[in-house]
């Protein structure tokens, strides 16, 4: 653990356009660990269940070393030794918009990072994007599972924990709050340094969530909001879901992002299969989509009045969900691929010829979709698969999500590692190493959101 003391910050405007104010003071947005004034920090119901195994034959942690370095890395002036986090305190978040108030920065990308969890070591990393290196760990909660995380537009994450939670983690160390008073921020340096739940002090919040039988948490994605002069909002809210089972219904929340606080709730008649509500995705709009493990049905919440419309998906197994910067949802799954066309309601189809798991949209017109061994392309207009890339040193990717600066990435869960991957080169450029059977396939990066939000693209 490092400690950092509290230098007198210069803070910068991300919420409103043309004026001072709106800054992203922690003084006065950092709320401390709490956990929504509901049910205290030791979290929700909890389970033995040691998270889905879907289709997924392997079994176990990874065998990498645990220490974090990064082996291969585009960035040539970096030593990839992953021995402490680079808090880079720059006027740019990793998907700013515009340019607003005393922050902005038109679009420059000076800093980005990947969240991926370590489902059965119950922690989540932060990779820096562009270094690969991991810069923190930190621990999700006593008994935890996590999987999905998603990044708003000012680089913050939230985990969703299978077995009952979710956490929001800032990004940046002057959103972190002194906890104990003491003019310092204890915080994890790296991958070895994982604080006991409760004391690391860029954990902003926990808010416990029911979860029973393994059928906790899982759909999550923050809402891109931004005003009409392209700004970020001050405090973006989230979505997160999860199943009823013994009621056959999902549950969807819309908490306040700096609070956690619960602000919306509606549930839904769940017909699906096993593990109920499992992927999520918004649009533009801030409307929730929510696909159902294997059968479906693929559902989206109305940001506005909160109604809920159902869509029967195709009679193939489904799995991997995002939606497009056209606003159309694409769903994966065994060896087929689908988009859904939200206007007409009208789905097309195509296939790879091997078993997908998680995917991606791109602002260069393709969709990313893991496959074992690497990684299949295919493009949105015609939904046909461009190319099937075996990448060298990748066994079974889970899941995908595309950076700020364009580079895809892939989640290797057997491997135990993420890997960088160049969208026009095809090559892998960077791969951090020592992850723990890592198990993330939603908007990990907050790329899928900027895409949406119609933020600067890489």
């Amino acid at each position: 653990m490092r400690t950092w003391s509290l230098p007198t910050l210069t803070l910068f405007a991300l919420a409103a356009c043309g004026g001072d104010g709106g800054s992203r003071s922690s003084a006065e947005t950092g709320p401390g660990l709490t956990t929504s004034g509901e049910t205290g920090i030791t979290g929700g119901e909890t389970n033995s269940g040691s998270g889905e195994t879907d289709t997924d034959t392997t079994t176990g942690p990874g065998t990498g070393d645990g220490d974090g370095d990064a082996s291969t890395t585009d960035d040539p002036t970096s030593s990839g030794s992953g021995t402490g986090p680079k808090f880079d305190l720059a006027e740019v978040p990793d998907a700013s918009l515009g340019d607003c108030g005393g922050g902005g920065g038109n679009g420059d990308i000076e800093w980005s990072n990947i969240w991926i969890s370590n489902s059965p070591e119950g922690t989540v990393s932060k990779i820096d994007t562009m270094t690969a290196v991991e810069l923190a760990r930190y621990s999700v909660g006593p008994g935890s599972d996590p999987s999905r995380t998603s990044v708003n537009l000012l680089g913050d994450a939230v985990v969703v924990d299978r077995n009952g939670g979710i956490m929001k983690v800032a990004a940046q160390l002057e959103d972190c709050v002194d906890l104990n008073n003491n003019n310092q921020i204890e915080t994890s340096q790296g991958p070895n340094d994982v604080l006991a739940f409760g004391t690391d002090e860029c954990v902003l919040w926990h808010k416990p969530l029911p979860s029973s039988g393994n059928r906790g948490p899982r759909p999550v994605a923050w809402e891109g909001q931004i005003d009409d002069q392209d700004c970020v909002t001050e405090q973006p809210r989230v979505w997160v879901g999860h199943y009823h089972q013994s009621e056959n219904k999902g549950l969807f929340y819309r908490l306040d992002g700096e609070t956690g606080d619960t602000l919306d709730m509606v549930e839904h008649p769940w017909s699906g299969q096993s593990y109920g509500p499992y992927g999520g995705a918004v649009n533009g709009e801030g409307d929730f989509f929510v696909l159902g493990w294997s059968s479906g049905p693929l559902i989206r919440v109305d940001a506005d009045d909160l109604t809920i419309t159902e869509w029967a998906t195709p009679n193939t197994f489904v799995y991997g969900m995002t939606v497009d910067q056209n606003g159309n949802v694409w769903v994966a799954g065994s060896s087929t691929f689908h988009r859904f066309e939200v206007e007409t309601e009208t789905w097309t189809s195509g296939n790879s010829g091997s078993s997908m798991r998680g995917m991606a949209a791109h602002p260069d017109g393709y969709v990313w979709i893991a496959d074992p061994g690497g990684v299949v392309k295919v493009d949105m207009d015609t939904v046909q698969v461009i190319e099937d890339l075996a990448l060298p040193g990748v066994s079974s990717p889970v899941g995908v999500s595309v950076d700020p600066q364009g580079f895809v990435w892939l989640v290797d869960r057997t491997g135990s590692k993420a890997v960088k991957v160049d969208a026009e080169t095809h090559q892998v450029v960077g791969e951090t190493l020592g992850l723990v059977s890592p198990y993330t396939y939603s908007d990990m990066t907050g790329g899928g959101l900027n895409l949406v939000a119609g933020g600067p693209q890489g």
